[in-house]
């Protein structure tokens, strides 16, 4: 059973959680902005640190750095991970606009969602750690990476340090609406489709050019008949450029192609075809970069068995605990490739993730902790 007080215990830190909140949107961590989420993670770090974790921040050049911290355990038992991200999609200077406000049971503020409320979560589930409110034995880790929103590419290294030979990882990025955790992510793929051609007078001597942008038209729509939404693949060309001038036939033009999957074998053949495209023009050539960045998180039997748990812990907590799926991406599908049991979207309810009215539920953010804290019993 709970131990008696536990979610009493998080209503009690509930104002203390909001300034942590609000401190942490205040801290402007835009990925493209480098020093900001440095800032960011030095700032919890530091806070770690006062709970009596183990808390460093570990270096990345390319990007924001990587936060890491742990809380020890009993020998001889596999350590469980919380896992995030620091950065956000909101340049510097969004907070002077949107300010943090809290208006009635929400809180406001760009990053909020996603995914600051999760950072707070996880101290929260530190401060519990510490004042032996968690009867666990396992160790804990912590590792939230500064890149994650365009693509983790230089903080995996250090997720997947983490996440080797873990119990669980529990991500907690923002649930689905109602609070329900994610327990199936799409795959997905960048591919840059650049085309080279010949360029000529388009109203002297147009036969002699070889138009690319046509030929790009062509692989865009042949993409398109890669398509099969019933099968969870889905391919979309956001970005297109090309051409010099209205009266030149052009001769270069790239596309911007988004990938999505629903399993890595999906991901695997789907990659093979689009980097064996040929031109439908022979005078034009190809080049095919990018690929698939980010594997799905597959709902397989390890995963669902770890959603049970949760459910079950929730019930004890007189929560209803659903599933579901989403097409994006998150750190946790890393960690499920891996073949580390994974739940995602066990952050803090709310809506308008990437949007102007990003916010969380207040109340939400002690039943999510005691939940979080009552699970790492629940997995000894």
């Amino acid at each position: 059973m709970i131990p008696p007080g536990l979610l009493t215990y998080f209503e009690a830190l509930l104002p203390e959680a909001l300034a942590w909140l609000e401190a942490l949107v205040r801290i402007e961590s835009h990925s493209q902005d480098k020093a900001g989420v440095d800032r960011q993670a030095m700032d919890i770090a530091g806070r770690f640190a006062a709970l009596e974790a183990d808390a460093e921040v570990l270096p990345v050049s390319s990007a924001g750095n990587t936060l890491r911290a742990r809380m020890p355990g009993a020998a001889g038992t596999l350590p469980v991970l919380f896992l995030g991200h620091l950065d956000t999609v909101w340049p510097k200077g969004t907070i002077d606009a949107r300010p943090f406000r809290v208006d009635g049971a929400r809180a406001f503020g760009p990053g909020t969602y996603d995914m600051k409320a999760g950072l707070v979560l996880a101290l929260l589930v530190c401060r519990a750690l510490k004042e032996g409110k968690c009867r666990r034995r396992r160790e804990v880790r912590f590792l939230f990476t500064g890149d994650e929103e365009i693509g983790t590419a230089g903080g995996l290294p250090y997720l997947k340090d983490a996440a080797a030979g873990c119990r669980a990882a529990l991500c907690l990025e923002p649930p689905l609406p109602g609070g329900k955790v994610k327990t199936f992510r799409k795959g997905v793929g960048v591919f840059r489709i650049r085309v080279r051609g010949i360029s000529a007078h388009a109203g002297v001597e147009p036969e002699r050019g070889a138009n690319a942008i046509l030929e790009l038209c062509r692989q865009v729509v042949g993409l398109e008949g890669m398509c099969h939404p019933g099968s969870g693949i889905s391919i979309s060309a956001g970005i297109i450029r090309g051409g010099s001038a209205s009266n030149v036939v052009p001769a270069e033009a790239e596309a911007e192609v988004d990938v999505r999957v629903a399993s890595a074998e999906q991901g695997t053949l789907l990659e093979e075809r689009i980097r064996g495209l040929r031109p439908f023009d022979s005078r034009c050539a190809l080049e095919v970069l990018g690929g698939m960045n980010r594997p799905p998180l597959e709902r397989s039997e390890a995963v669902v068995a770890l959603y049970l748990s949760a459910r079950a812990a929730a019930l004890e907590l007189g929560m209803a605990l659903g599933e579901g799926g989403t097409g994006g991406g998150s750190d946790g599908s890393f960690t499920a490739a891996m073949g580390v049991p994974t739940l995602d979207g066990l952050g803090i309810d709310g809506g308008g993730a990437h949007a102007e009215s990003e916010h969380v539920e207040i109340l939400d953010i002690p039943r999510r902790a005691a939940l979080l804290c009552r699970l790492l019993e629940v997995l000894d």
